[in-house]
């Protein structure tokens, strides 16, 4: 038994050796580097500004209102270390014009997605305008400067893009029910890129979706109204939905005992497993973009 453990414990080190080379990338020095920063007129976009400006960084702060952008300006630039390093300033509204968005940002080292706003109330309390409203600020205010800039970081092989999120985009919490969801959506827009990594993938896409099963909408039906009636807050179909309930269960609430102490003892399993298919998905995606780099180069020739 104890052979077993350590044989495994083995493997998994060795695992993580071989794919450290996919979740490990290259250090972004930020001297000398153009951070963009969206919300950057006040509380954390402007205290990132801040600490981009203290290790060399050059700074472009993009928020609605220009006399708090102008003072926020100011406030970063005395933590300059250089006399080379200057901060920008643009007034425009990230979330409601994508075109105006694209034309006024440039080249960008580091793009900060930090725009976004907060209400809270029960759900049937909130006015059902205020929940358009946060998806536009909260997700296209983030989707937006990220499209702008994502084209020119794939051309230059390099670039980095964050998502402020929050507590609330991994926990559904009370009086959220508006804003949690629109925090949420940044998570899945961040995993999704991570594995876009030089340009839209079809065909990457279409083989990565053939790695899981097909349901038929029958089977899905059954065991949606099943979960639906027994009140069961997670509902998955096939051994794929099943590890990836558990895996992102996170602070979601269990149904029973039972549940709860699954998602416990698989968590470490599902964990290893997960870490295969990450590889897989990227094995997937590399081998593709080889593929369409040498048919090029055939084209070319030909």
């Amino acid at each position: 038994m104890l052979l077993v453990v350590v044989a495994f414990i083995v493997a998994f080190v060795l695992l993580l050796y071989m794919i450290s080379p996919l979740i490990s990338p290259k250090p972004l020095k930020l001297n000398g580097a153009h951070v963009v920063v969206t919300g950057g007129s006040s509380g954390i976009g402007k205290a990132i500004a801040m600490e981009c400006y203290r290790q060399g960084a050059f700074i472009t702060l993009v928020a609605r209102d220009e006399a708090k952008l102008l003072q926020a300006k100011k406030e970063v630039e005395k933590f300059a270390i250089n006399d080379k390093q200057v901060v920008l300033c643009i007034s425009v509204d990230v979330s409601s014009d994508y075109h105006q968005v694209e034309v006024k940002l440039g080249p960008v080292d580091m793009l900060v997605n930090c725009a976004g706003t907060s209400i809270s109330g029960k759900f049937e309390e909130v006015d059902v305008d205020r929940f358009k409203k946060l998806m536009e600020v909260n997700y296209l205010g983030s989707v937006y400067p990220t499209r702008a800039v994502i084209t020119t970081m794939k051309e230059r092989r390099m670039g980095r893009i964050m998502f402020v999120s929050s507590q609330a985009g991994q926990i559904g919490l009370f009086g959220y029910t508006a804003y949690s969801p629109s925090k949420f959506a940044l998570r899945g827009l961040a995993e999704s890129l991570q594995m876009e990594e030089n340009k839209m993938k079809p065909l990457e896409t279409k083989m990565i979706s053939e790695t899981a099963g097909v349901c038929q909408p029958e089977q899905v039906a059954k065991i949606v109204v099943r979960d639906a009636v027994q009140g069961n807050f997670n509902s998955s179909v096939g051994p794929d939905g099943y590890m990836l309930s558990a895996l992102t269960c996170g602070m979601s609430p269990v149904t029973s005992i039972t549940e709860g102490l699954q998602q416990i003892v698989t968590m470490g399993l599902f964990r290893t497993i997960a870490l295969f298919y990450l590889g897989s998905f990227d094995s997937i995606v590399r081998r593709c973009m080889i593929q369409r780099e040498q048919s090029k180069a055939a084209d070319k020739r030909e």
